[in-house]
């Protein structure tokens, strides 16, 4: 079944192949390069205006999508509808915000007639049998979904690498991963090859990728975009929120996309979905900021570059003007092992257990699967064990184990009561948004598996719903790379080791910061992210 799978893989590369051949064939004059050069807004204007033909736009970026997937393997499946719904569109009314435009899609967003793996191969062979809510909204707007894209096993880790189709390499350079778990997004879109794409993120699953791959994405409030039709990877837990978002080359793209779905298809396709417009007034003010910021988290010590990315942007911020209030960030620890893994594991990580049954491998999430396979006698001695020498490893495996209800009531509560400290905390500084620092830069394939603690500068966002976008505004220089020989880390344990290691060998590769608001505020979220592309 896996040589199914890669055999599928395979054909769909070659029928891409085909069709951008042929297209070249027959329009030898196109300007392929000055096609992919035209950022979003203005490529869907002159495709809505009629000065750009609907399949010059489509076969450039099926032809780059190609050469992005040969060299990164990003791409899962081509959606081969998507030349009917090209030839369709050339003949009907130029409507939709996002008429003609080529749109990838993560694996797991269910597109009808194709399968949303998560990288199981219990997941083959079942074709979604309608659109999930979002590709609906999509394809109301105009844009062609054309691509799905790779993603780890289980989605519950941000490499990107499954036994059906292998590993995602960074496009900027192939020994870092993409990223995950949208990382086939991150991949394609950072390679040109995509001009937009819609991810999930649960623990920084769109953040990481695009702060990996030099691109923007927003991560918004969870339930903003409908969730309908997503696959998610541990499903029913409600402590740690999942979100659906866009992922491109920068944030006016972002913001285009988010105003062609927050319309009313997509309030009346899911009921569930606060009516809530895209709010233009909000997103085109240029008012001062009052920005709150830290450097680090206390737990994941920041790469020198991550450090220098946060006061570089904050001293750029000061001097356009804007106001910038030091955040006092506690117990993230806590945050960590009490909400998120606890929160996501609550049964004792039995479901997520389950999802493997009768799979061939676990390697991205290793640790994590053998803990929930692990009894609770043996999760409580291990802990015990591991305290002295290794307390976050105790941490781990102490929030692992089978909950109560009575127990997940109290820790929802628990959660609910730190989300309202937070925003008090928030509101007594006077904050609009928060400036805050992203894990980077990218680190080599096989680490991200090693490190789920380093999901902490990101997965925190996840906990309190807030919405969070990441902005690239650097790259690793030789002096951060020569300050990273010093890096020693809060617990100096083996992750702080092995976080090292993975940063290692970065020089020219971009680093991000992620700009923060509070729950419903996208709108202020990617007004301040387009503050900081700007400056």
């Amino acid at each position: 079944r896996v040589q199914e799978a890669q055999q599928r893989q395979e054909r769909s590369l070659v029928q891409m192949e085909t069709a951008a051949w042929r297209f070249r064939e027959q329009h030898p004059s196109v300007n392929v390069v000055s096609i992919l050069s035209l950022p979003l807004p203005e490529l869907s204007k002159k495709l809505r205006d009629g000065s750009l033909p609907l399949d010059y736009v489509f076969y450039a970026y099926v032809g780059r999508a190609l050469q992005i997937a040969t060299e990164t393997n990003c791409i899962t499946e081509y959606l081969q509808e998507s030349e009917t719904q090209l030839r369709k569109a050339k003949l009907a009314e130029r409507q939709g915000l996002l008429y003609g435009v080529p749109v990838s899609i993560k694996d797991s967003i269910n597109c009808q007639g194709h399968d949303s793996t998560l990288g199981f191969i219990k997941n083959l062979n079942k074709p979604a049998a309608e659109d999930s809510v979002v590709v609906q909204v999509l394809r109301r707007q105009g844009a062609i979904p054309f691509v799905k894209t790779n993603v780890p096993q289980s989605l519950i880790s941000y490499d990107c690498n499954n036994l059906l189709f292998g590993q995602t390499r960074n496009p900027l350079l192939y020994t870092k991963t993409s990223g995950g778990s949208s990382g086939g997004e991150g991949a394609l879109v950072g390679g040109g090859g995509s001009i937009l794409g819609i991810g999930t993120d649960i623990g920084g699953s769109l953040r990481f990728p695009a702060a990996f791959c030099g691109v923007c994405a927003l991560k918004p409030t969870g339930n903003r975009l409908s969730k309908r039709g997503v696959m998610a990877g541990v499903v029913g837990q409600k402590a740690v929120i999942g979100a659906v978002g866009p992922i491109a080359k920068d944030v006016e793209s972002l913001a285009l996309c988010l105003r062609a779905l927050l319309c009313e298809d997509m309030f009346s396709l899911d009921s569930t979905v606060p009516p809530l417009p895209f709010n233009e007034e909000v997103y085109s003010s240029t008012q001062p900021l009052r920005i709150g910021y830290y450097e680090t988290d206390f737990f994941t010590m920041p790469s020198p570059a991550m450090r220098r990315a946060v006061q570089e942007t904050k001293q750029l911020l000061e001097e356009a003007g804007h106001t910038l209030v030091p955040f006092e960030l506690t117990n993230v620890d806590y945050v960590i092992f009490n909400f998120c893994v606890r929160g996501m594991f609550a049964d004792g990580g039995t479901s997520f257990g389950k999802k493997f049954k009768g799979e061939m491998e676990k390697g991205n999430t290793g640790m994590m699967f053998w803990l929930a396979q692990s009894p609770h006698w043996l999760k409580t001695v291990l802990s015990w064990i591991a305290k002295p020498f290794v307390p976050r490893f105790s941490s781990i495996i102490g929030s692992m184990r089978t909950n109560t209800v009575d127990e997940v009531w109290s820790l929802h509560q628990e959660i609910e009561d730190f989300c309202h400290q937070f925003i008090a905390q928030w509101k007594k500084l006077n904050l609009d948004v928060m400036l805050c620092p992203m894990l980077g830069p990218a680190l080599s394939i096989g680490y991200p598996g090693k490190l789920s603690v380093a999901v902490s500068y990101t997965m925190l966002y996840n906990a309190l719903d807030f919405p969070a976008g990441v902005v690239p505004v650097t790259m690793v220089t030789d002096e951060d790379e020569e300050e990273l020989k010093s890096y020693k880390g809060y617990y100096q344990d083996w992750w702080d080791r092995t976080l090292a290691k993975a940063f290692h060998g970065s020089v020219g590769m971009p680093v991000a910061v992620q700009c923060v608001a509070l729950p419903w505020r996208e709108e202020l979220c990617l007004r301040f992210m387009k503050e900081v592309e700007t400056l």
